[in-house]
């Protein structure tokens, strides 16, 4: 999700100094992390000639030795490697930005040109993956190759090599598993995108305006739905990727959903309620969240029982972690934090419950 919204980011700034007159530019992207470390790899920060910055690589204690290197590839063109380590100090590693016993390699390349193809995929709702060559063996990094399931675009210097690469970039399609991998003799880094996870609010009250700004701030594809027209404005929304004017009846057909998909009912209408759930029943949407008290929805949910059997397990209601809210804002919070703990399989606890890292996979 960051590194996605972190990407588009990046890419509208590489935008927008082409468009000011061709500034050159360098971009330094996390490609290797070993150990315990802010961020991952495909972590980005563009660096323009004037020193302005757009992104991150670290917790931000690496960002000013990153900043010079680039200022210092964007004078000469020619992209470096650099490897930041930390001690076994776990204190001194986290004031570093890295982590205990670890390495986070930092490609920094120039890029004189908007990278359109990349940021137009970045809209779309399919996967890909951007893969370029490291600098080894005497030779600087190289060429880009643009993968999907179905193409390849660009150029890694030779078809074999080309080919090879775009078997293994659709091996990790999916899988949001950025990383370097050795293919014929090259080390190659696969920045691989997955579509963000998509959080559709039915109901554009005014308490849908902080849910849908928090959630399009920590990487959601916002998508607000309501049968009443003149409440979806992008005045009201202006983080929303879509506004969809629809009812309870007609959303399947207005809005397919998939997997990747959670929603929240929140219309302050019974009826409109019952209609919206039992229409999101219907699909593969991984989470349902219910805003209001738990006899309401339990009585919505007794309602359509009695036409079939009720998925009750991707049903919350109340929404929301039981972090004491109190107001808008705060309930937007307690809701992000539930859908993000759904969708990483975890159970919401206190990290200092958490015996294992906080970055390894799920219990």
């Amino acid at each position: 999700m960051k590194q996605w919204l972190e990407t588009r980011e990046v890419l509208d700034r590489l935008a927008q100094l082409a468009r000011a007159g061709g500034g050159r530019a360098a971009l330094a992207t996390v490609v290797r992390v070993r150990g315990s470390a802010y961020r991952h790899e495909g972590a980005k920060l563009l660096v323009a000639e004037d020193g302005s910055t757009t992104g991150n690589v670290s917790g931000g204690c690496l960002e000013q030795d990153v900043r010079e290197v680039a200022l210092h590839v964007v004078r000469t063109g020619r992209p470096e490697l650099r490897s930041y380590c930390s001690s076994a100090d776990e204190i001194a590693a986290w004031d570093l930005g890295v982590g205990c016993e670890g390495e986070v390699l930092v490609f920094v390349e120039p890029v004189t040109e908007p990278r359109l193809r990349e940021r137009a995929l970045l809209d779309g709702r399919r996967p890909f993956a951007v893969c370029g060559m490291m600098p080894g063996k005497g030779e600087g990094g190289r060429g880009r190759l643009i993968v999907t399931h179905d193409a390849a675009e660009g150029d890694l210097g030779s078809a074999d090599l080309n080919a090879r690469v775009a078997r293994q970039a659709r091996t990790l399609l999916g899988s949001e598993q950025s990383g370097l991998h050795e293919i014929g003799g090259h080390t190659v880094f696969f920045d691989v995108f997955s579509p963000p996870p998509q959080l559709v609010l039915l109901g554009a009250g005014e308490d849908a305006r902080p849910l849908a700004r928090l959630a399009a701030e920590v990487g959601f594809r916002v998508v607000i739905v309501d049968r009443r027209p003149g409440y979806l404005t992008v005045e009201r929304f202006p983080s929303a990727a879509r506004l969809v004017e629809s009812d309870g009846a007609e959303l399947a057909e207005r809005l397919p959903l998939d997997a990747a998909s959670y929603a929240v009912v929140m219309t302050h209408n019974f009826a409109d309620d019952a209609a919206y759930l039992q229409a999101l029943l219907g699909t593969p949407a991984a989470y349902i969240g219910m805003l209001g008290p738990r006899q309401r929805t339990e009585r919505i949910v007794r309602n359509l029982s009695a036409a079939g059997p009720v998925d009750e397990a991707r049903i919350y209601g109340p929404v929301g972690l039981d972090i004491g809210t109190d107001g808008a804002e705060q309930v937007a919070l307690a809701v992000i934090a539930e859908v993000l703990a759904v969708r990483s399989g975890r159970r919401a606890d206190s990290l200092r419950e958490r015996p294992t890292p906080i970055h390894a996979p799920p219990d």
